[in-house]
């Protein structure tokens, strides 16, 4: 069995492959009464979709959005959203090699090994072309969390990090890296432009944090906040590794160190004296914000002849033709915040079915 259906009370199934004629989700436990519009879900898709500039993928789609259940006169009904978006610049016989050939570090191999056939068209389902029904479902899902604040950004590609010295979050989305350090982003241009005219790709390092999140979302053992955040984005293509607050790091920290000391807040709450946990302790939030790190590895449909066997099982050597982002990465800020929000609006929406 295949599983296209993620979250518990706010739920979404992604539908359609690269290469269909569209593409889409259907959310299922959105609360009724919430304002919504394609214009309220456009915005994060225009985010996201490729074609922007010469760092992404030239493959060009207006990835519109359209609402086709589930909403009546601009509200939500309570019942499943359905939501579609039509592809409309597949170019299926740039594939004509990988339908021979497996593409190493994609996912042909697994799906024939899986299914004993594929969709070689852009991959298919395994084609992250399927995060845009992430992100229109995330933008609903931004709509049950009105008090959260959303922000991912691009810390590092490659070997090449950002300075957080000079964060400016009013530059992350003035530039096509989503990079909050202005200085960063000519050292980037450089260094993607060169993996892309070399027929390479690069990994990327993306950063999300989410404001606003109260103390108490979240439960214990089996439906803890970072692990249904690590589980979101590790479904995301090309995810190869998330932290958590300090992450890995908190392996060279002592205990007092890696402690986020306490302190009498104002109005008679809490005031933290760090975050080092990422805004979550027990798998339940802490009132902090809530941050994740997310690692993307190098996009695997690249120019560079690479060894792989046909489907036969014969040697060969494979390039992959047609159009492909150098850095997934970079694209993958939008579905970063937008499966983060999908995460909160679930465990807020658990929370209150069992606290009142």
């Amino acid at each position: 069995m295949s599983w296209n259906t993620f979250g518990r009370v706010f739920r979404f199934t992604t539908w359609g492959e690269s290469h269909g004629p569209a593409l889409g989700v259907v959310v299922d436990g959105c609360p009724p009464g919430i304002n919504l519009t394609e214009s309220d879900i456009q915005p994060f898709m225009d985010a996201r979709k490729p074609g922007q500039s010469k760092y992404t993928t030239q493959r060009r789609e207006a990835d519109e959005v359209r609402i086709l259940s589930g909403v009546f006169e601009g509200r939500t009904t309570g019942t499943p959203i359905s939501l579609m978006i039509e592809n409309t610049d597949q170019r299926s016989k740039d594939y004509s090699e990988v339908a021979k050939a497996y593409r190493p570090g994609h996912a042909d191999y697994t799906y024939d090994a899986k299914y004993g056939f594929r969709d070689y068209r852009g991959g298919g389902r395994s084609s992250a072309r399927e995060t845009a029904a992430r992100v229109a479902s995330g933008a609903i899902a931004r709509k049950v969390i009105p008090e959260v604040e959303i922000t991912a950004w691009v810390e590092q590609i490659g070997d090449v990090a950002m300075d957080y010295d000079r964060f400016d979050k009013a530059t992350i989305r003035t530039n096509p890296f989503f990079c909050p350090d202005a200085e960063t982003v000519s050292r980037w241009e450089d260094l993607v432009d060169g993996a892309r005219k070399s027929g390479s790709s690069l990994g990327a390092l993306v950063t999300a944090q989410a404001e606003g999140v109260p103390a108490g979302w979240g439960a214990p053992i089996y439906a803890k906040l970072d692990s249904e955040l690590a589980a979101a984005m590790m479904t995301i293509n090309a995810t190869k590794g998330v932290e958590i607050g300090d992450g890995f790091a908190a392996v060279t920290n002592t205990g007092e160190t890696n402690a986020d000391p306490m302190r009498p807040g104002a109005d008679g709450g809490v005031a933290f004296e760090a975050n080092h946990a990422g805004g979550i302790a027990g798998g339940i939030s802490t009132g902090q914000p809530v941050t994740c790190r997310v690692a993307f590895k190098p996009t695997s449909s690249i120019l560079t002849p690479v060894d792989t066997i046909t489907s036969e099982g014969e040697a060969t050597q494979i390039q992959t033709k047609g159009r492909h982002d150098p850095c997934v990465g970079i694209r993958g800020v939008p579905v970063v915040e937008a499966m983060m929000a999908l995460v909160l609006a679930d465990q807020k929406l658990l929370h209150r079915a069992q606290c009142g």
